[in-house]
């Protein structure tokens, strides 16, 4: 799978977070939110300006701004196939 940033996903696509890039205050934030390695996230939808994201990790729904999202390394989990 492609490693990407939680800000180039597609709404209702769902992702496993591989890591946080940074060890500042942000990056702490960001874990203390839920967005840890190994947790699946959804990207949810961003705002009618593009920014911030809503996102759903570990059953809650969170706000983030696209250059936070961007520090959230990603895989995108494929979509299962449709079944006719």
């Amino acid at each position: 799978m492609t490693v990407t940033t939680l800000d180039q996903l597609q709404p209702g696509q769902m992702a496993k977070i591989v890591r946080i890039d940074g060890f500042d205050g942000i990056a702490s934030r960001l874990r203390e939110m839920g967005f840890v390695p190994g947790q699946s996230v959804q990207f949810l939808r961003s705002a009618p300006l593009g920014d911030p994201l809503k996102c759903s990790v570990q059953g809650s729904r969170i706000a983030v701004r696209c250059g936070e999202a961007r520090r959230v390394l990603i895989e995108p989990i494929a979509e299962p196939a449709l079944v006719s």
